[in-house]
């Protein structure tokens, strides 16, 4: 057997698995990619069990990609990992909206569907879809402070970063709030882009109860933020003086509530979000129809605003819920 006949088989025997390879994967069986925010941490090991969980039961190819720390640049380029990998449909909880639109519309372009959770209004994306309101989650983010500060005080806030929308549209309502039901309360500085860095969050924290003797709340939207500003309350013997809330992985956060330190919360099911990906990518990788009531696992009966797909399922966090959370690996 010549060298060359070898060669040429080799090569066809890859061009052919590789075929095959992307054959298989769509549409009966369309592979799904799903870029979140950062890897490693509580809030999306839980989402990527979820994403393994819904793959396994409807026999597709779904997996996350979890960058080494929350930079939308790494996220471009995992995106673009994918574009070249011929996935059919990405997945994506943005860091930064506006970055990610050129390589959204790259992915589109090829042929690809794009999902994305925790960015409402996403240019790009086919669709969007939301376990809680911008309104309804801020609000009664609000409505908790003002409830543990009594009515009156200092209180600054924490978003994942200053480009996260949906971050922000919920500092927007909870601030929103407060000053039309409680104007004893005070913001202040505005906001600060550091809740997705539990070290981040903690100096923050300190910086603030250094130059704020007067502040007594703290409230935090992205996971890793209640728990470094929690740490920080600890450290300074301030349990008690100053509240913190905001949503976080029940396991990670669960000495710090009982130990009353950390508030507690709402947050909603990133387990559940990874099997909507999949769900949810699958019906689209599929071409099957999304419109309104249209009954979708994991987020039930959906009325579409545009390409957004939002339900309310609230999950109170606090002393007496967040073991059993934590119990479910989140």
């Amino acid at each position: 057997m010549s060298k060359n006949f070898v060669r040429t088989l080799c090569a066809g025997i890859a061009a052919f698995a590789l075929a095959t390879s992307l054959a298989s994967a769509s549409p009966d069986k369309p592979v799904i990619g799903i870029v979140v925010k950062i890897g490693g941490i509580p809030w999306f090991n839980a989402m990527e069990a979820g994403i393994k969980k819904r793959a396994d039961q409807l026999g597709v190819k779904a997996f996350m990609v979890g960058p080494t720390s929350a930079d939308p640049a790494l996220q471009v380029r995992a995106i673009e990992d994918l574009i070249a990998q011929h996935v059919d449909v990405i997945g994506v909880v943005p860091n930064d909206a506006k970055v990610l639109e050129p390589v959204l519309q790259r992915a589109r372009a090829a042929g690809i569907k794009v999902i994305t959770h925790e960015s409402p209004n996403q240019q790009n994306a086919d669709w969007d879809f939301e376990l809680a309101s911008v309104k309804g989650f801020g609000e009664a983010y609000g409505k908790r402070l003002a409830t543990a500060m009594g009515g009156k005080g200092e209180y600054a806030v924490f978003v994942g970063s200053l480009t996260v929308p949906l971050h922000n549209a919920w500092a927007d309502a909870a601030i929103a709030y407060l000053k039309a039901n409680d104007p004893d309360m005070k913001l202040v500085g505005d906001r600060y882009g550091v809740a997705e860095d539990v070290d981040a969050s903690r100096k923050t924290a300190l910086d603030l109860m250094r130059a704020h003797p007067d502040l007594k709340g703290i409230l935090a939207f992205g996971s890793q933020g209640p728990i470094g500003a929690a740490r920080a309350v600890d450290e300074t013997h301030k349990k008690g003086q100053v509240v913190v809330l905001g949503p976080f992985s029940p396991g990670q956060g669960k000495r710090l509530v009982h130990d009353g330190i950390l508030t507690g919360g709402y947050m909603w099911n990133p387990e559940q979000a990874g099997e909507v990906f999949v769900t949810l990518g699958t019906m689209v990788a599929k071409g099957e129809p999304v419109k309104d009531g249209t009954n979708i696992p994991g987020l039930g009966v959906v009325h579409p605003q545009g390409h957004d797909l939002i339900v309310d399922q609230l999950v109170d966090l606090n002393a007496n819920t967040v073991d059993d959370l934590a119990k479910l690996g989140l």
